[in-house]
């Protein structure tokens, strides 16, 4: 459920008319419900009643914004993070440094340190080589670095491959038939507290049964580091569950996931930790664009938008799908290529689609936007950065501003000897 609904023939963001924004605002822009995100938290929350002893860290790379941070903050959420900018940025948002774990399989010297130094609850470490050099520099810096050791299970998500993390052939974790070995060496490490495992499949996952066989080998693989002699008290089962992007996509629901894991893991006698993003976030937000004109196809209109791909990337990378809304819907539908005005043919967001009837001027919404959204825009073809903004009941706030062209060539140099 997601707080967009039509009221009056009018497609309102909680009690917020989307013309209104679109109006104060302009267009593009991505507009974000608190009450969803807050409802989807507690869901999330809720799903996982039954298990006693866990961490929830909100993926901050399905939307960084820190007015979205600040609400999972309030709701309890801690942070994963791949980089140290997402890392600052849970920490602007109040979220406190022990509930923050640390992903990422190319995490710099620089990035390690400062991670140290704000007192992070917890690295996940990729390869033995970074928990090498984590152990020199924490043990440089007289600390001790609470970690886990991220393993690939070689399991297939039967996800889309550019979002795949668990099979073998992917750069993240290390292969799991040499983990006791790598585990082995990196706790014999004085400045490494490696209190644990971590694994995470892939995102948009549909199904729980590729789940639930990464985490079965997970807990052998715990019960052989137990009887080797390790102390085994935390294990992240990182994120991936799914959301409905089409109106008739059926996916896991938290109570059913959290329902496999408490059964999973129910001997394990560890703080479970889970990393959920777009569950969170993608169905809390839409891209609200307007109709710049309907152009004449040789088989479908061409509906062109001010929308593009350097503002929702997903259509072109993945070839995604984003249910496409009139804002003030006349009832009538037609079948139309809807594209963006970048000068790329893969500035698409779709083809042959039956949708809403629009013209030119008129406003729509592409939904489920609100998670690798606004973090994946670009300034592709100089048009700068989509403007950001946060609904509560009545009221809303810009908590992005919106970054145009010329403020972004204001940072540019053109030297002297030119």
């Amino acid at each position: 459920m997601d707080h967009f609904a039509l009221k009056g023939g009018v497609m309102h963001a909680e009690d917020v008319p989307l013309p209104r924004i679109a109006d104060e605002v302009g267009t593009p822009v991505y507009v974000y419900s608190r009450a969803t995100l807050e409802r989807h938290a507690k869901v999330f929350r809720d799903g996982l009643a039954d298990v006693p002893d866990k961490l929830i860290a909100f993926a901050v790379k399905a939307n960084p914004n820190l007015a979205v941070l600040k609400v999972l903050q309030r709701q309890g959420y801690g942070a994963d993070c791949v980089s140290v900018g997402e890392m600052r940025r849970a920490l602007a948002a109040g979220i406190s440094p022990e509930k923050i774990v640390f992903s990422g399989v190319g995490k710099t010297a620089a990035e390690l340190r400062a991670a140290l130094e704000a007192g992070i609850g917890q690295f996940n470490i990729e390869s033995e080589e970074e928990g090498l050099e984590l152990a020199e520099i924490a043990a440089d810096m007289g600390l001790t670095a609470q970690c886990a050791l991220r393993i690939n299970p070689d399991v297939d998500a039967g996800t889309h491959d550019k979002i795949s993390t668990g099979k073998a052939d992917n750069k993240f974790g290390v292969p799991i038939d040499q983990a006791g070995q790598i585990f082995g060496k990196l706790a014999s490490m004085p400045s490494v507290n490696l209190r644990g495992v971590a694994v995470h499949i892939g995102s948009q996952l549909g199904e729980l049964a590729p789940l639930e066989r990464a985490f079965e080998k997970l807990g052998e693989l715990v019960i052989a580091l137990r009887s080797a002699g390790h102390t085994i008290t935390h294990v992240d089962l990182g994120g991936g569950l799914g959301v409905p992007y089409r109106k008739d996509e059926v996916t896991p629901l938290p109570a059913d996931y959290g329902a496999m894991v408490a059964r999973v893991t129910k001997d394990w006698g560890v703080t479970l930790i889970f990393e959920p993003g777009r569950v969170i976030a993608g169905n809390a937000g839409v891209l609200l664009t307007r109709v710049v004109r309907v152009k004449r196809g040789l088989n479908n209109p061409f509906v062109i938008v001010d929308a593009a791909m350097n503002d929702l990337a997903r259509p072109a990378l993945y070839g995604a799908y984003h249910h496409f809304e009139a804002v003030e819907p006349s009832g009538e539908q037609m079948v139309a290529n809807i594209v963006g005005p970048i000068c790329e043919t893969g500035d698409t967001f779709a083809m042959g689609r039956e949708c809403d009837a629009v013209g030119g001027g008129e406003l729509a919404v592409f939904r489920t936007a609100g998670a690798y959204g606004a973090t994946m825009a670009s300034s592709y073809n100089s048009r700068g950065f989509v403007a950001e903004v946060l609904v509560d009941g009545d009221k809303f706030a810009v908590v992005a501003d919106r970054i145009d062209a010329g403020a972004i060539m204001d940072a540019e140099r053109v030297p002297d000897w030119l």
